[in-house]
């Protein structure tokens, strides 16, 4: 028997190609996913950084966001998320655990990246904090 062909395109994290990594620095809206207390998928647009050096895909927000709910709500070990960009037939995925960091210095390296990838600079936000994401999986087709 067979194994039918895998449509996730799972990435080794030591050795992403260049043609993917340049997608995650092309201007892309995203999603993110997080799970609310009750199991159900939150998808939500949002910009994301990926840090391949620091292995960490990052995500600002609102400490009052949903999204953020959702990770807090996870406890102290963090949450299972995944982050999403398309642009016709390319796709990337990072999947990996997710936490909410408030220390200043983390919220504006995040914010510095952000300004980086999308040309432009988010508006003041003094409730601002960083999702963080461990990378644990990166999948795609770039």
């Amino acid at each position: 028997m067979t194994t039918p062909p895998t449509t996730s395109h799972p990435r080794d994290l030591t050795a992403l190609d260049e043609p993917y990594l340049s997608f995650w620095r092309e201007r892309h809206l995203c999603t993110l996913t997080t799970l609310r207390p009750d199991g159900s998928p939150h998808v939500v647009p949002v910009g994301v950084t990926y840090d391949v050096e620091a292995g960490l895909a990052r995500v600002i927000t609102s400490g009052s966001s949903k999204k953020a709910r959702n990770v807090l709500a996870a406890g102290p070990e963090g949450a299972r998320v995944a982050v999403c960009q398309t642009a016709g037939r390319r796709w990337a995925t990072l999947e990996g655990r997710a936490r909410v960091r408030t220390e200043p210095d983390r919220v504006a390296e995040a914010v510095r990246r952000y300004a980086q990838r999308y040309e432009r600079v988010p508006r003041p936000n003094p409730a601002r904090v960083v999702i963080e994401i461990e990378v644990t999986r990166a999948l795609g087709h770039a």
